[in-house]
């Protein structure tokens, strides 16, 4: 009986290096991924330990390259361990097709002690960040 695809070699080759690449980033990474995916901590130490079957959404990777910035061969080596280990899921994500219409960015900004100031200002902030996107097509 063979593995499972989730517990292939490829699939313990590409958590072994984002658990490598983790490991040599300042303190913090590990929070810092937790929020930009809006995951639980627990979900980090689960996709970065090949031990546990918890395989990396497609949706995720591009933050996790972005955030946790591989080297050029690491993020080769990771994300054609990525490829083998998921052929359909990656497929689209690693396509040559256009790219997304949005990308998320994560920014730190100030609380403002109420769920509806911290909630009108988020409004705005991405109220902001669409008309930018306008004005910048139309550039």
């Amino acid at each position: 009986m063979s593995a499972p695809a989730e517990r292939s070699s490829d699939f313990i080759r590409y958590k072994s290096i984002l658990s490598r690449v983790i490991e040599t980033r300042p303190s913090g990474i590990r929070r810092r991924l937790a929020e930009a995916l809006n995951k639980n901590p627990s979900f980090i130490s689960q996709i970065t330990n090949p031990n546990y079957a918890t395989p990396i959404p497609p949706s995720d990777v591009p933050a996790i390259l972005d955030i946790c910035h591989f080297s050029e061969r690491d993020r080769e080596q990771f994300l054609s361990a990525y490829r083998a280990a998921h052929p359909r899921r990656s497929q689209l994500l690693f396509s040559d097709s256009a790219p997304a219409e949005n990308r998320d960015l994560v920014l730190s900004v100030p609380n403002f002690s109420t769920v509806e100031k911290n909630k009108a200002f988020d409004a705005l902030i991405r109220d902001f960040a669409s008309r930018i996107g306008r004005f910048a097509e139309d550039i």
